[in-house]
Protein backbone atom coordinates (compact mmCIF):
# COMPACT_ATOMS: atom_id res chain seq x y z
CA UNK A 1 0.00 0.00 0.00
CA UNK A 2 1.54 3.30 -1.08
CA UNK A 3 2.19 5.98 1.50
CA UNK A 4 -0.20 8.92 1.45
CA UNK A 5 1.63 12.15 0.72
CA UNK A 6 0.62 15.62 1.88
CA UNK A 7 -0.98 17.52 -1.00
CA UNK A 8 0.99 20.65 -0.27
CA UNK A 9 -0.52 22.86 -2.98
CA UNK A 10 -3.94 22.48 -1.37
CA UNK A 11 -2.86 23.65 2.08
CA UNK A 12 -4.01 27.07 3.26
CA UNK A 13 -1.32 29.52 4.34
CA UNK A 14 -1.98 28.77 8.01
CA UNK A 15 -2.08 24.99 7.52
CA UNK A 16 1.13 25.15 5.51
CA UNK A 17 2.76 27.18 8.30
CA UNK A 18 1.67 24.58 10.85
CA UNK A 19 2.99 21.78 8.66
CA UNK A 20 6.39 23.40 8.09
CA UNK A 21 6.91 24.42 11.72
CA UNK A 22 5.90 20.87 12.63
CA UNK A 23 8.97 19.76 10.67
CA UNK A 24 11.11 21.89 12.98
CA UNK A 25 11.49 24.72 10.46
CA UNK A 26 10.96 28.46 11.06
CA UNK A 27 7.62 29.92 9.98
CA UNK A 28 9.16 32.11 7.29
CA UNK A 29 10.01 28.97 5.33
CA UNK A 30 6.27 28.35 4.88
CA UNK A 31 5.86 31.82 3.34
CA UNK A 32 8.73 31.11 0.95
CA UNK A 33 7.23 27.77 -0.08
CA UNK A 34 3.75 29.27 -0.48
CA UNK A 35 5.14 31.90 -2.86
CA UNK A 36 6.98 29.26 -4.85
CA UNK A 37 3.80 27.24 -5.23
CA UNK A 38 1.20 29.95 -5.77
CA UNK A 39 3.10 32.93 -7.15
CA UNK A 40 5.82 31.29 -9.21
CA UNK A 41 3.96 28.08 -10.03
CA UNK A 42 6.77 25.72 -9.02
CA UNK A 43 6.12 22.16 -10.17
CA UNK A 44 8.98 20.56 -8.23
CA UNK A 45 10.60 21.16 -4.86
CA UNK A 46 14.03 21.28 -6.50
CA UNK A 47 13.10 24.61 -8.12
CA UNK A 48 12.83 26.24 -4.69
CA UNK A 49 16.36 27.62 -4.68
CA UNK A 50 16.17 29.48 -1.37
CA UNK A 51 14.93 26.46 0.61
CA UNK A 52 17.54 24.32 2.48
CA UNK A 53 18.37 21.06 0.76
CA UNK A 54 17.56 19.10 3.90
CA UNK A 55 14.01 20.49 3.87
CA UNK A 56 13.73 19.87 0.12
CA UNK A 57 14.66 16.23 0.70
CA UNK A 58 12.06 15.91 3.46
CA UNK A 59 9.34 17.46 1.29
CA UNK A 60 10.19 15.24 -1.66
CA UNK A 61 9.81 12.26 0.65
CA UNK A 62 6.44 13.06 2.20
CA UNK A 63 4.68 15.78 0.19
CA UNK A 64 3.52 16.30 -3.39
CA UNK A 65 2.87 19.29 -5.59
CA UNK A 66 -0.42 18.83 -7.43
CA UNK A 67 0.62 19.14 -11.07
CA UNK A 68 -1.18 18.80 -14.37
CA UNK A 69 0.10 17.79 -17.78
CA UNK A 70 -1.26 19.09 -21.06
CA UNK A 71 -2.90 16.12 -22.81
CA UNK A 72 -4.31 18.19 -25.67
CA UNK A 73 -4.37 21.84 -26.64
CA UNK A 74 -6.62 23.54 -29.16
CA UNK A 75 -6.22 27.11 -30.37
CA UNK A 76 -9.16 28.89 -31.96
CA UNK A 77 -8.86 31.39 -34.77
CA UNK A 78 -10.21 34.00 -32.31
CA UNK A 79 -7.31 33.37 -29.90
CA UNK A 80 -9.22 31.23 -27.43
CA UNK A 81 -7.13 28.35 -26.08
CA UNK A 82 -8.66 25.14 -24.77
CA UNK A 83 -6.67 22.72 -22.65
CA UNK A 84 -7.33 19.12 -21.79
CA UNK A 85 -5.32 18.58 -18.62
CA UNK A 86 -4.42 15.13 -17.33
CA UNK A 87 -4.34 14.53 -13.60
CA UNK A 88 -1.82 12.14 -11.99
CA UNK A 89 -4.56 9.52 -11.55
CA UNK A 90 -5.26 9.52 -15.31
CA UNK A 91 -8.50 11.52 -15.17
CA UNK A 92 -8.87 14.51 -17.48
CA UNK A 93 -10.38 17.96 -17.00
CA UNK A 94 -10.76 21.01 -19.22
CA UNK A 95 -9.85 24.68 -18.96
CA UNK A 96 -10.35 27.48 -21.47
CA UNK A 97 -8.38 30.73 -21.71
CA UNK A 98 -10.29 33.58 -23.34
CA UNK A 99 -8.61 36.80 -24.36
CA UNK A 100 -10.41 40.10 -23.76
CA UNK A 101 -9.30 43.72 -23.94
CA UNK A 102 -9.07 43.84 -20.13
CA UNK A 103 -6.92 40.71 -19.79
CA UNK A 104 -6.93 36.92 -19.94
CA UNK A 105 -9.82 35.01 -18.37
CA UNK A 106 -9.58 31.32 -17.57
CA UNK A 107 -12.62 29.10 -17.18
CA UNK A 108 -11.68 26.32 -14.75
CA UNK A 109 -13.19 22.97 -13.80
CA UNK A 110 -14.07 22.12 -10.21
CA UNK A 111 -14.81 18.40 -10.59
CA UNK A 112 -14.02 15.44 -12.82
CA UNK A 113 -17.44 15.05 -14.38
CA UNK A 114 -20.64 16.25 -12.74
CA UNK A 115 -23.68 14.68 -11.07
CA UNK A 116 -26.16 17.49 -11.77
CA UNK A 117 -27.53 15.96 -15.00
CA UNK A 118 -28.31 19.14 -16.97
CA UNK A 119 -29.56 17.86 -20.32
CA UNK A 120 -27.76 20.38 -22.53
CA UNK A 121 -24.31 19.83 -20.96
CA UNK A 122 -21.58 17.43 -22.09
CA UNK A 123 -19.82 17.55 -18.70
CA UNK A 124 -22.48 15.55 -16.91
CA UNK A 125 -23.19 12.80 -19.45
CA UNK A 126 -21.14 10.18 -17.59
CA UNK A 127 -21.72 11.38 -14.04
CA UNK A 128 -19.22 12.42 -11.39
CA UNK A 129 -15.85 10.65 -11.18
CA UNK A 130 -14.45 12.69 -8.29
CA UNK A 131 -14.04 16.19 -6.91
CA UNK A 132 -10.94 18.30 -7.47
CA UNK A 133 -8.75 19.48 -4.61
CA UNK A 134 -7.99 23.19 -4.08
CA UNK A 135 -4.52 22.61 -5.50
CA UNK A 136 -5.84 20.87 -8.61
CA UNK A 137 -8.20 23.75 -9.33
CA UNK A 138 -5.40 26.26 -8.81
CA UNK A 139 -3.01 24.22 -10.97
CA UNK A 140 -5.24 24.90 -13.99
CA UNK A 141 -4.55 28.62 -13.60
CA UNK A 142 -0.83 28.17 -13.00
CA UNK A 143 -0.29 25.63 -15.79
CA UNK A 144 -2.19 27.62 -18.42
CA UNK A 145 -0.43 30.85 -17.47
CA UNK A 146 2.99 29.20 -17.63
CA UNK A 147 2.24 27.43 -20.90
CA UNK A 148 1.04 30.64 -22.54
CA UNK A 149 3.66 32.83 -20.92
CA UNK A 150 0.89 35.30 -20.07
CA UNK A 151 -0.74 36.50 -16.87
CA UNK A 152 -4.21 35.22 -16.04
CA UNK A 153 -6.13 38.12 -14.49
CA UNK A 154 -9.72 36.84 -14.30
CA UNK A 155 -11.29 33.50 -13.35
CA UNK A 156 -14.64 31.98 -14.24
CA UNK A 157 -15.71 28.84 -12.37
CA UNK A 158 -17.92 27.55 -15.15
CA UNK A 159 -16.00 24.55 -16.44
CA UNK A 160 -16.63 20.87 -15.75
CA UNK A 161 -18.45 20.25 -12.47
CA UNK A 162 -20.75 22.13 -10.10
CA UNK A 163 -18.56 24.36 -7.90
CA UNK A 164 -20.98 24.49 -4.97
CA UNK A 165 -21.19 20.68 -4.95
CA UNK A 166 -17.48 20.80 -4.06
CA UNK A 167 -17.94 23.64 -1.58
CA UNK A 168 -15.01 23.26 0.83
CA UNK A 169 -12.40 22.63 -1.86
CA UNK A 170 -13.67 25.51 -4.00
CA UNK A 171 -13.56 27.84 -1.00
CA UNK A 172 -10.00 26.71 -0.32
CA UNK A 173 -9.07 27.43 -3.93
CA UNK A 174 -10.59 30.92 -3.77
CA UNK A 175 -8.48 31.79 -0.74
CA UNK A 176 -5.32 30.40 -2.38
CA UNK A 177 -5.78 32.22 -5.67
CA UNK A 178 -6.66 35.56 -4.07
CA UNK A 179 -3.82 35.56 -1.53
CA UNK A 180 -1.42 38.54 -1.76
CA UNK A 181 1.37 35.96 -1.43
CA UNK A 182 0.03 34.10 -4.49
CA UNK A 183 -1.35 35.37 -7.78
CA UNK A 184 -3.41 37.93 -5.84
CA UNK A 185 -6.40 37.73 -8.21
CA UNK A 186 -9.06 39.90 -6.59
CA UNK A 187 -12.45 38.41 -5.78
CA UNK A 188 -14.13 40.99 -8.01
CA UNK A 189 -12.27 39.38 -10.90
CA UNK A 190 -13.72 35.96 -10.07
CA UNK A 191 -17.12 34.65 -11.15
CA UNK A 192 -18.65 31.44 -9.80
CA UNK A 193 -21.48 29.72 -11.64
CA UNK A 194 -23.95 27.37 -10.00
CA UNK A 195 -26.97 25.45 -11.23
CA UNK A 196 -28.82 26.53 -8.10
CA UNK A 197 -27.87 24.61 -4.93
CA UNK A 198 -29.87 26.78 -2.53
CA UNK A 199 -28.29 25.81 0.83
CA UNK A 200 -24.81 26.42 -0.55
CA UNK A 201 -25.86 29.76 -2.09
CA UNK A 202 -27.06 30.88 1.33
CA UNK A 203 -23.86 29.62 2.93
CA UNK A 204 -21.72 31.40 0.33
CA UNK A 205 -23.55 34.66 1.01
CA UNK A 206 -22.31 34.55 4.60
CA UNK A 207 -18.69 34.30 3.40
CA UNK A 208 -19.08 37.80 1.86
CA UNK A 209 -16.24 37.14 -0.55
CA UNK A 210 -17.05 39.84 -3.09
CA UNK A 211 -17.05 37.51 -6.10
CA UNK A 212 -19.73 37.55 -8.80
CA UNK A 213 -22.33 34.81 -8.47
CA UNK A 214 -23.84 33.51 -11.71
CA UNK A 215 -26.97 31.38 -11.63
CA UNK A 216 -27.55 28.91 -14.47
CA UNK A 217 -31.26 29.62 -14.82
CA UNK A 218 -32.16 28.68 -18.42
CA UNK A 219 -35.94 28.72 -17.86
CA UNK A 220 -38.50 31.00 -16.19
CA UNK A 221 -40.87 28.35 -14.79
CA UNK A 222 -40.55 25.07 -12.93
CA UNK A 223 -41.88 22.59 -15.53
CA UNK A 224 -39.56 23.95 -18.22
CA UNK A 225 -36.56 24.22 -15.91
CA UNK A 226 -37.04 20.73 -14.45
CA UNK A 227 -37.17 19.26 -17.96
CA UNK A 228 -33.75 20.83 -18.63
CA UNK A 229 -32.18 20.71 -15.16
CA UNK A 230 -33.07 17.94 -12.68
CA UNK A 231 -31.68 20.05 -9.81
CA UNK A 232 -34.84 22.16 -10.09
CA UNK A 233 -36.84 19.28 -8.60
CA UNK A 234 -34.81 19.62 -5.40
CA UNK A 235 -34.58 23.42 -5.40
CA UNK A 236 -37.45 24.91 -7.43
CA UNK A 237 -37.68 28.57 -8.38
CA UNK A 238 -39.75 29.34 -5.26
CA UNK A 239 -36.59 28.54 -3.25
CA UNK A 240 -33.91 29.63 -5.71
CA UNK A 241 -35.06 33.17 -6.50
CA UNK A 242 -35.51 34.24 -2.83
CA UNK A 243 -32.03 32.84 -2.09
CA UNK A 244 -30.67 34.97 -4.94
CA UNK A 245 -32.43 38.07 -3.66
CA UNK A 246 -31.06 37.44 -0.16
CA UNK A 247 -27.57 36.89 -1.58
CA UNK A 248 -27.68 40.32 -3.19
CA UNK A 249 -28.89 41.97 0.01
CA UNK A 250 -26.24 40.25 2.13
CA UNK A 251 -23.26 40.80 -0.17
CA UNK A 252 -24.20 43.95 -2.05
CA UNK A 253 -23.12 42.17 -5.23
CA UNK A 254 -25.31 41.97 -8.31
CA UNK A 255 -26.20 38.48 -9.50
CA UNK A 256 -25.88 37.37 -13.10
CA UNK A 257 -28.33 34.89 -14.61
CA UNK A 258 -27.06 32.55 -17.34
CA UNK A 259 -29.75 31.69 -19.89
CA UNK A 260 -28.92 29.23 -22.67
CA UNK A 261 -31.09 29.87 -25.72
CA UNK A 262 -32.57 26.54 -26.85
CA UNK A 263 -34.51 26.49 -30.09
CA UNK A 264 -38.22 25.87 -29.59
CA UNK A 265 -37.87 25.33 -25.84
CA UNK A 266 -37.15 28.55 -23.92
CA UNK A 267 -36.73 31.20 -26.60
CA UNK A 268 -40.27 32.49 -27.22
CA UNK A 269 -41.59 35.99 -26.43
CA UNK A 270 -43.81 34.39 -23.78
CA UNK A 271 -40.80 32.97 -21.91
CA UNK A 272 -39.02 36.33 -22.17
CA UNK A 273 -41.99 37.97 -20.42
CA UNK A 274 -42.02 35.22 -17.77
CA UNK A 275 -38.30 35.70 -17.18
CA UNK A 276 -38.64 39.46 -16.79
CA UNK A 277 -41.44 38.99 -14.25
CA UNK A 278 -39.48 36.36 -12.31
CA UNK A 279 -36.42 38.54 -11.65
CA UNK A 280 -38.05 41.97 -11.63
CA UNK A 281 -36.65 44.41 -9.09
CA UNK A 282 -33.31 42.64 -8.63
CA UNK A 283 -31.25 44.79 -10.96
CA UNK A 284 -29.73 41.52 -12.13
CA UNK A 285 -28.00 40.96 -15.44
CA UNK A 286 -29.11 38.24 -17.88
CA UNK A 287 -26.44 36.66 -20.01
CA UNK A 288 -28.02 35.04 -23.07
CA UNK A 289 -25.95 32.12 -24.32
CA UNK A 290 -26.24 30.62 -27.82
CA UNK A 291 -25.63 26.98 -26.87
CA UNK A 292 -22.90 24.93 -28.48
CA UNK A 293 -23.96 21.65 -30.14
CA UNK A 294 -23.41 18.67 -27.84
CA UNK A 295 -23.47 15.04 -29.00
CA UNK A 296 -26.27 13.16 -27.25
CA UNK A 297 -28.25 16.28 -26.39
CA UNK A 298 -31.73 16.77 -27.91
CA UNK A 299 -31.29 20.54 -27.91
CA UNK A 300 -30.18 22.89 -30.67
CA UNK A 301 -29.32 26.58 -30.59
CA UNK A 302 -31.73 29.40 -31.31
CA UNK A 303 -30.84 31.35 -34.41
CA UNK A 304 -29.08 34.69 -33.94
CA UNK A 305 -32.07 36.79 -35.01
CA UNK A 306 -34.32 35.14 -32.44
CA UNK A 307 -31.73 35.58 -29.70
CA UNK A 308 -31.54 39.29 -30.50
CA UNK A 309 -35.35 39.62 -30.44
CA UNK A 310 -35.40 37.91 -27.03
CA UNK A 311 -32.73 40.28 -25.72
CA UNK A 312 -34.53 43.36 -27.05
CA UNK A 313 -37.79 42.29 -25.43
CA UNK A 314 -36.08 41.80 -22.06
CA UNK A 315 -34.60 45.29 -22.35
CA UNK A 316 -38.04 46.72 -23.12
CA UNK A 317 -39.33 45.01 -19.98
CA UNK A 318 -36.62 46.63 -17.87
CA UNK A 319 -34.15 43.74 -17.65
CA UNK A 320 -30.50 44.32 -18.51
CA UNK A 321 -29.45 41.59 -20.96
CA UNK A 322 -26.54 40.90 -23.29
CA UNK A 323 -25.71 38.10 -25.70
CA UNK A 324 -22.52 36.31 -24.75
CA UNK A 325 -19.78 36.63 -27.30
CA UNK A 326 -19.19 33.21 -28.82
CA UNK A 327 -15.58 32.16 -28.45
CA UNK A 328 -13.87 28.95 -29.50
CA UNK A 329 -16.72 27.52 -31.52
CA UNK A 330 -14.19 25.84 -33.83
CA UNK A 331 -12.38 23.94 -31.03
CA UNK A 332 -14.82 21.58 -29.24
CA UNK A 333 -16.11 24.61 -27.40
CA UNK A 334 -18.72 23.12 -25.07
CA UNK A 335 -17.41 22.07 -21.66
CA UNK A 336 -16.82 18.34 -21.50
CA UNK A 337 -16.56 17.73 -25.23
CA UNK A 338 -12.78 17.50 -25.37
CA UNK A 339 -12.73 15.17 -22.36
CA UNK A 340 -15.36 12.96 -23.99
CA UNK A 341 -13.38 12.83 -27.23
CA UNK A 342 -10.18 11.85 -25.40
CA UNK A 343 -11.91 9.18 -23.35
CA UNK A 344 -13.47 7.69 -26.48
CA UNK A 345 -10.15 7.72 -28.31
CA UNK A 346 -8.28 5.97 -25.51
CA UNK A 347 -11.10 3.68 -24.35
CA UNK A 348 -10.91 5.28 -20.92
CA UNK A 349 -13.72 5.78 -18.39
CA UNK A 350 -15.37 9.09 -19.14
Amino acid sequence: MSEIRTKITSLSEQTLADYITGLGQPAFRAKQIFRWLHQRGATSFSRMTDIPKTLIARLEQEAEIECLTVARKQVSKDGTVKYLFRLPDGNCIESVVMRYHYGNTICVSSEVGCRMGCRFCASTQNGLARRLTPGEIAAQVYTAGAELGERISHIVMMGIGEPLDNYENVLGFLHLISSPNGLNIGMRNISLSTCGLVPQIRRLAQEKLGLTLSISLHAPNNPMRSSMMPVNDAYPLEQLIPACRDYQKTTGRRISFEYSMVKGVNDSPKTAKELAALIRGMGAHVNLIPINPVDGSPYSASDAANVERFRALLEQLGVNATVRRRLGTDISAACGQLRQEEAGKEGMPR
